[in-house]
């Protein structure tokens, strides 16, 4: 998501360098690009005319210090006035409350409700001490609605509730709550039946169901894809509902972002989640400052820190930093578990994504072409014996042509491959010695800016 947004606003401060003060007449481009920007981006545009302002009044007239550059003022600016606009704090979930504590899910037909009950089901298990968690599904209308959330309960251990010969959503959350309080379940969440579009039958059924579960939150699941659509269809619901939070889902598929930067401000309503991934931990906490960051691309390090705490075995990466320290003893069995550790921390992408300045090279490393670099990389790789991968001086010329044709690859590649290895292997060794982090990077930013990428 914001992948043009922050392409288009990192191109549009490039006009300030060299301005000594910020100034209604040097910013007047700058910020119409940016007003260009978000309305490509989808954002509504009275809170594009907002933003605008509110950016004018806050830059004009700053004083460029010489720590600073006058890009760098500009978008400290625009920073603050995002964070404003989306936030300006992250909101977590109400859970304080006699168990069972109810959570009721709203939305229209396609926007992943079903998914979300059940990753906001795995989220709460594993982040709110393992409580206990019943998922029940009010869907009677869409085929195949219940088994969804079924198989999905078993995938996040939790607790599956319906009554397939029932078709009154109602009758079926009330015995849910029967059931959960004899089990003494400590959290419910309700996954209700959508439609495509807002009508007042939908509304009337969500109405009758709010006031006989009585939720302590009521999350709306907005397709992120939908853009300014999804923002107009959140004000509809909250003038027949409470709602208490939004939640954004498949925004790992959008490159604008748009109702991320609107809902917020058009329903007054907190962003409280994001659906990052389709597997059941693809759900992150909605922070209004890191999004902020994200798409100004000044990175997301402490989403990273926090992923990095969460996914990472400490006692395999100690064993690996002494094999990066010896530079000799990192094989193709370590270059195979990078790859996995980089999998659970969501790819090469979302972890470039997070560092500052790195937008353009994760969006490098997205494309097609680089994920099939990756997959031919492991083909050869799993094509080697094993006493290959842990000595790769064993390889010779026929275990090369071996290696080539069970990978269906060809021997430049295999020879690529090997000298891309002992490279890596020089690296290892060189971080070993000496943290050369930063040198790497602007290695790496340089190569972006010839156009180049490096096969790995």
């Amino acid at each position: 998501m914001f992948a043009n947004l922050t392409q288009r606003l990192g191109d549009a401060v490039k006009n300030l360098v060299g301005k000594g003060v910020l100034t209604e007449e040097n910013i007047q481009d700058v910020v119409k690009e940016v007003k260009n920007a978000l309305l490509e981006a989808d954002v509504a545009l009275p809170v594009v005319n907002n933003f605008i302002e509110t950016v004018k009044q806050n830059a004009i007239g700053k004083s460029v210090h010489k720590s600073m550059s006058p890009d760098k003022v500009f978008i400290k600016v625009v920073y603050d006035a995002m964070v404003e606009l989306m936030g300006p704090q992250q909101s977590d979930l109400d859970l304080a409350v006699q168990p069972p504590a109810v959570l009721l899910m709203a939305g229209l037909q396609g926007a992943g409700k079903t998914t979300t009950s059940a990753k906001l089901a795995h989220w709460i298990r594993t982040k709110k001490k393992k409580r206990s968690i019943m998922l029940v599904s009010l869907d009677v209308y869409r085929p195949a609605a219940r088994q969804q959330l079924q198989t999905l309960a078993k995938q996040v251990k939790a607790d599956f509730f319906s009554i397939d010969d029932c078709n009154d959503p109602c009758e079926i959350a009330k015995a849910a709550l029967e059931q959960a309080k004899k089990k003494f379940i400590e959290v419910v969440i309700f996954d209700t039946a959508g439609r495509l579009h807002v009508d007042e039958e939908m509304m009337q059924e969500i109405k009758s169901i709010h006031a006989l579960v009585n939720p302590v939150e009521t999350l709306f699941v907005v397709d992120a894809m939908t853009g300014q659509d999804a923002v107009n269809t959140a004000k509809a619901f909250d003038e027949a509902i409470p709602l208490t939070g939004v939640v954004l889902s498949k925004t790992d598929g959008d490159a604008r972002g748009g109702a991320a930067l609107s809902v917020k401000a058009v329903t007054g309503k907190p962003i409280k989640f994001m659906g990052v991934a389709e597997k059941v931990d693809g759900l992150e906490i909605f922070y209004p400052d890191r999004v902020a960051s994200r798409i100004l691309d000044m990175g997301d390090v402490l989403s990273l820190v926090e992923d990095l705490q969460e996914n990472i075995d400490v006692k395999k990466a100690k064993r690996m930093e002494k094999k990066f320290r010896s530079g000799q003893g990192f094989n193709f069995n370590d270059m195979l578990d990078q790859f996995e550790q980089m999998a659970k921390l969501g790819g090469m992408t979302k972890l470039l994504g997070r560092l500052p300045g790195m937008s353009q090279i994760a969006q490098l490393a997205e494309s097609d072409e680089a994920q099939k670099r990756l997959n031919k990389t492991k083909a050869m790789i799993f094509s080697m014996t094993k006493a290959e991968r842990e000595d790769p001086e064993l390889i010779s010329p026929s275990r090369k042509a071996r290696i080539a044709k069970g990978s269906g690859s060809d021997l430049n590649e295999v020879n690529q491959l090997l000298k891309q290895f002992k490279q890596m292997q020089k690296t290892m060794k060189k971080m070993g010695k000496k943290d050369n982090m930063q040198s790497m990077m602007r290695q790496m930013q340089g190569m972006m800016n010839k156009g180049g990428f490096p096969r790995m």
